[in-house]
C-alpha cells in the first residue's frame, strides 16, 4: 500500500510539472531579465517585468506554456504576499508614535474611500475604485495582485489590474525622484521627510530609493512607515473578502464564494505575528523577503504574458485620471497630517 501510495504521489508530482513547468520556468526568465535590467539600467524591475511579459503575451494564449503561466499567475503570486508578513514587525512600528502610525493609518483607509467615491464620480465600477485605491493606499503593485486575488472576476479584471500595477510602478518611480526635492522645498527634517516618503510612494523599492537618498535617517524613518503600510494589506484584503461574500451572497446563492480569509493572508498574519515574536532569525527573514520579492516578480511577469497590451489601452482616460489623483490625494492627506501634528 506504501509503495502504491508513493508511486501515485510520484506520478502525480511528475504530472504537475510536466503541465506547469514550462510556463513557470518561461515566467522565471522573463522575471530574470527584468531584474537584470533594473540592476544594470536603474529601471524599475516590476515595471520591467510587467512590459517584458506583455511582450510574450502568445505563449498564454495557447500551447504548453499556458498552464504554467496561470499557475504562476495565481498560486505563486499569493506565496510572494504571504511571505510580506515576514517583514513585519509590531516592535519596529512602536519606536514610531501612535499619532504618525496613526496618520499613516487614516491616509491608507481615507485614499481607499476616495478611490471608491472617485470611481463612482467617474463612471467607473467599485472593483476598479478598490483595486487603483487599495494599491495606491498600501504597497504599489503587491497590494494590486493580493486585492485582486479576492475581487469578483469579470471580463476586465485582468486589464484593470495589469493598468493598476504598470501605473502605480511608473507613479512611485516620478515619486521617487519628485518627492525628495518636495522635502527640500518644505525644509523638512529627517524624521518628517522620511513619514512623508514612507507614506506616500506606492511601492517599497521607491520608498528605500528616495530616504536614503535624503539621509541614512530619512531612509530608515520612510523603510519603517512603508512597512506599517504593507501591515494594512491583511486587514484590507480580509474586509474586501466580506463585502464579496456579503454582495454575493445577495445576488446569487448558489455561487462559490471565496473563504472570509483567505490562505494567502493568514500565511500573511502568521509570519508577521511570528516576527513580532522574534521568533523567526534575522537571516530568515532576509532570505524570505527576498524569496517573497522574486515570487511577486514572477508573478508579475506571468500576469503581463495574460494580458495585451491593446486590452490595457482600452481602459480610458478616466482610469489614468483616477489613480493620479488617488496619489495626489495620499500625498496631501499625510501633508496636512503631519502639519497639525506640529512636525
Amino acid at each position: 500500500m506504501q509503495a502504491t501510495a508513493s508511486k501515485y504521489s510520484l506520478a502525480g508530482l511528475n504530472d504537475f510539472f510536466k503541465t506547469n513547468g514550462q510556463g513557470f520556468l518561461v515566467s522565471v526568465v522573463v522575471a530574470a531579465a527584468a531584474q537584470f535590467l533594473s540592476e544594470h539600467y536603474g529601471a524599475p524591475a516590476m515595471l520591467m517585468a510587467l512590459l517584458l511579459g506583455i511582450a510574450f503575451h502568445f505563449l498564454a494564449e495557447e500551447g504548453v506554456c499556458k498552464p504554467g503561466i496561470e499557475f504562476t499567475a495565481r498560486t505563486v503570486l499569493r506565496l510572494g504576499v504571504a511571505l510580506l508578513g515576514a517583514r513585519i514587525s509590531v516592535e519596529l512600528m512602536i519606536g514610531l508614535g501612535p499619532k504618525l502610525i496613526a496618520v499613516v493609518v487614516l491616509g491608507v483607509v481615507a485614499t481607499i474611500l476616495f478611490g471608491l467615491a472617485g470611481a463612482r464620480l467617474l463612471g467607473r465600477g467599485w472593483r476598479f475604485g478598490l483595486l487603483t485605491g487599495g494599491s495606491v493606499a498600501i504597497c504599489g503593485a503587491s497590494a494590486a495582485m493580493a486585492i485582486s486575488a479576492v475581487l469578483p472576476k469579470n471580463e476586465h479584471s485582468e486589464r484593470n489590474l495589469i493598468f493598476t500595477v504598470l501605473s502605480v510602478t511608473v507613479l512611485s518611480t516620478l515619486a521617487m525622484i519628485v518627492y525628495p526635492m518636495l522635502t527640500e522645498v518644505f525644509d523638512f527634517n529627517d524624521e518628517v521627510s522620511g513619514v512623508f516618503l514612507g507614506g506616500t510612494i506606492h511601492d517599497v523599492a521607491q520608498v528605500v530609493g528616495a530616504g536614503f537618498s535624503v539621509s541614512d535617517q530619512t531612509g530608515e524613518v520612510a523603510t519603517l512607515v512603508k512597512l506599517i503600510r504593507v501591515a494594512m494589506l491583511a486587514p484590507v484584503v480580509l474586509v474586501i473578502s466580506i463585502m464579496v461574500r456579503s454582495h454575493m451572497s445577495d445576488e446569487d446563492k448558489g455561487a462559490k464564494r471565496p473563504p472570509i480569509l483567505p490562505t494567502f493572508v493568514i500565511g500573511f498574519l502568521i509570519f508577521a505575528t511570528l516576527n513580532s515574536m522574534g521568533l523567526i532569525p534575522a537571516v530568515v527573514v532576509d532570505a524570505m523577503s527576498s524569496l517573497s520579492r522574486w515570487a511577486l516578480l514572477v508573478s508579475i511577469a506571468a500576469v503581463g504574458m495574460k494580458t495585451s497590451l491593446k486590452r490595457i489601452l482600452d481602459v480610458g482616460g478616466q482610469a489614468i485620471l483616477l489613480i493620479v489623483f488617488e496619489t495626489i490625494f495620499i500625498a496631501v492627506f499625510v501633508l496636512i497630517g503631519v502639519a497639525l501634528l506640529g512636525h
